[in-house]
């Protein structure tokens, strides 16, 4: 059997105000060939499907034309978990329709953990395929706020929240644990371990590492997980992996390689992992330096060969020497160039950063949980404290996307 683990697609995901419909599309169809080509048996995405929660029409639209056209290959079965970014109801709204083209889709954490169990049956009716379809687990669905309780102790909730939701699958696909199928888990969440290229959302407020690759019950044969966008084995541990995300997803991914992972499974053993490799079908870029090297830098790859979608280039220009209109001037340098420049900032030199504790931020580069946690920081407020005011501030915003999705 071979199946195909994959996450973090970020549909509708709008880049400096920028869609990203063309790439998004590039990629969907190159996945398609890829399953076509490897005669794939399964496929697994490992959550964060979207962006948003409500994402723009085109995103929807490339989503369901990708499910409906895998039915022209060999892949029989589709597993789909929400993500932190998605919203369960909307993931969840085709369910049925979705189910009746062996496409199971588990957008929230259940209260009865074998309604997270999926059977994959062949031809002949009989289980070829276990998986664990854990999606991303919101507070809500792992423990009861409790009145004065500290915010070490909300993580400490979370964490074996997490590890007991694990347990708890694993505990439903234990019977078929003698059956010659793999039995296969997926996750979105940061385990131990992981590295990340910039900073990704911390899910749950506090410490960033949610679960021990030890957490994971031995029943499974395989750990899909979500939500790190660099690709990686966790723990020393082969079988409990990132695949990544399917395009770079900030000017600080641009150095990973994007790609999925393909599984070839002997029975239950896994007997081989191969890596598959996106093309690049818009390069993002970073030049930073004096004025003089940004100069020369943005000149030279201006000059480079066709590359496929025109390429954006952040442009980080030391403050010193810089002219008083730097984006205009810049503009202007390779107006004729076939590239875009997204964004132009001016920062410190080197000796600057070296003598100033001081950060210079720009608000672009915040979400807005980390917004409320600077404002909190900034009038005096100790750790603990902070740590417990984001995490309520972080349970009202999802509150709020629950009640505008219910509305």
């Amino acid at each position: 059997m071979t199946v195909l683990h994959t996450s973090d697609w970020h549909l509708g995901q709008k880049f400096l105000f920028r869609d990203r419909e063309d790439e998004h599309q590039a990629a969907l169809d190159w996945l398609h060939q890829l399953i076509a080509g490897e005669e794939i048996d399964v496929l697994i995405v490992a959550g964060d499907i979207f962006d948003i929660g409500n994402p723009p029409n085109y995103a929807r639209r490339m989503y369901y034309n990708f499910i409906t056209n895998l039915r022209k290959t060999t892949c029989r079965h589709v597993v789909i978990v929400g993500g932190n970014h998605d919203s369960p109801a909307m993931l969840e709204a085709p369910r049925d329709l979705l189910q009746s083209m062996q496409v199971h889709v588990v957008g929230s954490g259940r209260t009865d953990p074998g309604e997270e169990v999926i059977v994959l049956h062949d031809a002949q009716g009989e289980p070829e395929a276990i998986v664990a379809a854990v999606p991303f687990l919101r507070d809500r669905d792992l423990r009861t706020s409790v009145a004065g309780e500290t915010g070490s102790q909300r993580i400490d909730k979370i964490r074996e929240g997490i590890k007991a939701h694990y347990e708890a699958v694993g505990a439903v696909c234990e019977p078929y644990r003698d059956l010659d199928v793999p039995i296969l888990a997926t996750g979105h969440l940061y385990a131990q371990g992981a590295a990340a290229s910039d900073k990704q959302d911390n899910i749950y407020i506090g410490d960033k590492e949610n679960i021990q690759v030890g957490d994971f019950p031995e029943v499974f044969d395989y750990v899909a997980l979500g939500h790190i966008h660099r690709q990686q084995a966790i723990g020393g541990q082969e079988h409990v992996r990132y695949c990544g995300s399917l395009i770079p997803l900030s000017f600080s991914e641009t150095k990973d390689d994007k790609g999925v992972l393909l599984l070839t499974f002997d029975g239950k053993k896994l007997a081989e992992i191969t890596v598959k490799q996106l093309p690049v079908f818009r390069r993002l870029k970073t030049i930073q330096g004096t004025l003089a090297d940004v100069e020369e830098a943005l000149q030279r790859f201006a000059a480079k060969g066709d590359r496929g979608l025109t390429p954006w280039v952040e442009v980080l220009v030391e403050r010193e020497g810089a002219p008083a209109r730097l984006d205009l001037h810049l503009q202007q340098l390779v107006a004729e160039a076939d590239l875009e420049l997204l964004k132009i900032r001016l920062v410190g030199s080197q000796k600057e950063a070296w003598d100033t504790d001081q950060e210079v931020v720009d608000l672009e580069d915040l979400d807005i949980e980390e917004v409320f946690r600077r404002r909190c920081e900034s009038v005096g407020l100790e750790d603990k404290e902070t740590d417990e005011l984001v995490h309520t501030f972080k349970e009202l915003m999802d509150w709020q996307r629950t009640e505008s999705e219910e509305a």
